[in-house]
């Protein structure tokens, strides 16, 4: 098993589905602000796996020259697949864990019961999109001027401050991840394997949000190269595409009584062949 922290969160008495869930940057998996606590209520028929990728919460540093990485996250969704929820397990991905966990499936998709991904950063899946690749551009131009010693808390200011949202509390949790994103691999480098993912048997769901509360500049350089990527992967890969309204990139912490009841069934649970839907009528 890899020596990576779970959170696990399991009120079933031991007979509901793995669901494993893989955080974005900046957080961990328990983390409140925007890691997957508002899920926890789930765990009533779900035996929730919240993972820490290494670099962040409870997690050791990753080996290698960088401290946040989506091949270590995957080696490691891989290894607990196949131990701690033997069978398999729904593959849940934020952000940057959305590139982690879409790896990690297309290497052991018999591991796989689903897919769910919450605005990925999987830009290579759709670099070919002018609104992605711009983004890309002013990405590589932007990371390229980020010393790799720059302090973690000017690091944490700086990424909030610069797309005019509040800046999150500089706790040591929250220090040691931003740390870890000075010094991460890319996510929107990487290779995504768009044809494994869409061959794949297994039901398959993008959700994003709709980001019309968000700051104009948060918007126009996180949210609409995102709501883009987010559209033509989900073509490519054959997911259905849901849109949270008043979310922007956390729509499972900014709008969880949306997210919680529609993605899960409306609580009925997932379908006996392992189906995250969203369902018309759960739409009130």
């Amino acid at each position: 098993m890899p020596d990576v922290h779970v959170t696990v969160w399991d009120r079933t008495g031991g007979g509901g589905q793995a669901v494993l869930l893989v955080h974005g940057a900046m957080c961990w998996g328990d983390d409140p602000v925007q890691g997957f606590a508002a899920q926890r209520p789930l765990s009533d028929r779900y035996r929730l796996l919240a993972m820490d990728r290494r670099g962040h919460g409870r997690s050791p540093d990753p080996d290698g020259g960088h401290l946040a990485d989506y091949l270590a996250d995957a080696d490691d969704i891989v290894g607990l697949l196949q131990e701690p929820a033997p069978g398999g397990a729904h593959l849940v991905g934020h952000s940057y864990g959305g590139v982690s966990v879409m790896l990690a499936a297309a290497r052991v998709p018999a591991l796989v019961r689903s897919l769910a991904l919450i605005e990925p950063g999987c830009y290579q899946a759709a670099a070919d999109d002018p609104v992605v690749a711009a983004a890309l551009t002013a990405n590589r131009d932007m990371t390229g001027r980020i010393p790799a010693d720059l302090p973690a808390e000017v690091y944490l200011r700086a990424a909030c401050e610069t797309i005019g949202l509040p800046p999150l509390e500089a706790t040591p949790e929250r220090l040691r991840a931003a740390g870890s994103s000075v010094r991460e691999r890319f996510c929107w480098e990487a290779p995504i394997p768009v044809a494994e993912l869409a061959a794949a048997p297994w039901p398959k769901l993008m959700i994003g949000g709709t980001w019309e509360t968000a700051p104009e500049l948060y918007r126009r350089r996180g949210g609409e190269p995102l709501m883009a990527c987010a559209r033509v992967t989900a073509q490519r890969i054959g997911a259905e595409l849901r849109r949270i309204p008043a979310a922007a990139h956390n729509p499972h912490v900014e709008q969880p009584e949306a997210v919680n009841p529609r993605w899960w069934s409306c609580g009925r649970g997932l379908r006996a062949a392992g189906a995250f839907r969203m369902i018309s009528s759960c739409d009130h």
